[in-house]
This record gives C-alpha cells, structure tokens and sequence, in this order.
C-alpha cells in the first residue's frame, strides 16, 4: 500500500468545510479524473474515476462521520483505497482539511505514476480546488449531519 497525507487551510468555519466534504455527488466539481459519485445510501458510495490512464469504478464505505471533525472509508469493492479526512478549527473562519489516504497501486502504470508522485500531485490539486470551490461560493452546497460509528449510521 501506498500513503499520501496532505493538508490546506480553508477560508470558511469548519462547519461549512464539513458540510461541504459530505456532499460527496459534488466532488467531479473539485476532484481531477473523478467522473461521478453516486451516494447509494448514507454510507455507502459507488465511484467513477480515470486512474492513470484507466477508466477505475469501485464501491466505497463510510465507517466513520462524526459532524465537523472527520469522515473515514474504506473502499469495499475494485480499487483498494481507504483513508481518512479530518477538519481542524483554525479560527471562526479557518479550517484546516487534513486527509490522509492509503491506496494500492494496480498494474504497470500505477506503480509507475505512484514512483513518480502522481496521485500525490492528483491529491494536492483537489484539496486546492476543494478550497477555490468552497471559497468561491462563500457557503456549502448542502449537508449530512448524521453520524456514522464502527460502521454504524446514527442520524442526530
């Protein structure tokens, strides 16, 4: 497995960061080579995404939400990814995004580009757009404020 761990600072409460990284439909709008997310259920997703070249699908679970510090998953079917985003309050109106994500490279081209960092540069780039996007807009799009623990949903 292969690790990248990345962070940036936000200029929005934490609040509007995490409400905004639960509308998990919205990430083709930040995330480079993400073609949809399909939210199945309140943990469970279905991605589409170009990978090195390959069009890559997979099935991901939430296994843990707590509302304003951090969401987990782990993909459950296709690519082998898992990981984890916390959100730190910097000030009333900064956030830090921290994510941490462990993936397994498939095949020649992946191992490749995970030498050459380029998932890692894929990753820096969606966490700035991330930033431009929540920015830009001055709110978030929506919100889950549902809690998931140990794989379990609790909905406040």
């Amino acid at each position: 497995m292969s690790t990248i761990e990345e962070s940036i600072d936000v200029e929005v409460p934490v609040r509007a960061a995490y409400n905004q990284w639960t509308q998990f439909e919205d990430f083709p709008n930040f995330m480079e080579g993400v073609e949809s997310v399909q939210q199945l259920d309140d943990k469970r997703l279905h991605w589409v995404a170009e990978v090195a070249g390959l069009r890559r699908e997979w099935d991901a679970e939430i296994t843990e939400q707590r509302p304003d510090e951090r969401i987990a998953w782990t993909s459950r079917e296709g690519a082998k990814n898992a990981g984890v985003v916390t959100f730190h309050h910097l000030d009333p109106q900064r956030t830090r995004v921290m994510l941490q994500m462990e993936y397994e490279p498939e095949g020649v081209a992946d191992k490749i580009g995970d030498t050459l960092g380029f998932l890692t540069r894929r990753v820096e780039g969606d966490l700035q757009r991330f930033k431009d996007f929540i920015e830009s807009r001055g709110s978030e799009t929506g919100a889950w404020r549902g809690e998931i623990e140990h794989g379990a949903v609790k909905k406040n």
